[in-house]
């Protein structure tokens, strides 16, 4: 039997699982690196995933607790779209990937883990990524530990978005 270690998975396995949505931040940015927010837009947020697909493996919520991309307002709607547009070259600077899938599951039955808070998945992809681990052993790899990744992304975060305060 093969064996790939995922020692940050203990915490979801074993950890108390909160009794509110995840995606519903506190005003305040005392938390930002714990819950790995790495930028505060007006009316919208990154985070990265806690449990994700591949290194940078972003997630871009509306601050609102909405499910459904119909029920955002237009601002919102612009907002989400404005921030997707400005991780890509994040990503593509950091992690030189070849590819980023761009993704929403709207729907417990469209494959949404957290289906109460509409997010949408930025992931960044490269040519043979994951091979045949994905394919043959339902395995994916992760190269480099969550808080590294929050660490190294998130003065690029700052730089991106430091014309605008609130954007």
């Amino acid at each position: 039997m093969k064996q790939l270690w995922a020692p940050w998975r203990i915490q979801y396995i074993l950890g108390p699982k909160p009794d509110s949505c995840v995606f519903c931040l506190p005003e305040g940015q005392e938390e930002d690196r714990e819950r790995l927010i790495l930028h505060r837009g007006t009316h919208a947020f990154v985070v990265m995933n806690k449990f994700p697909y591949a290194n940078g493996h972003l997630l871009v919520c509306p601050y609102r607790h909405v499910m459904a991309l119909a029920d955002l307002t237009r601002e919102e709607a612009h907002d989400v779209m404005d921030i997707m547009q400005a991780c890509m070259p994040i990503l593509q600077e950091h992690f030189h990937c070849e590819g980023i899938n761009v993704g929403l599951n709207q729907g417990e039955a469209a494959g949404a883990g957290i289906r109460e808070h509409l997010h949408f998945h930025l992931v960044p992809r490269w040519n043979g990524d994951s091979s045949f681990m994905a394919v043959l052993d339902e395995v994916r790899t992760i190269p480099q530990h969550l808080l590294e990744t929050y660490d190294a992304l998130t003065p690029l975060f700052r730089e991106a978005f430091k014309h605008n305060a609130h954007s």
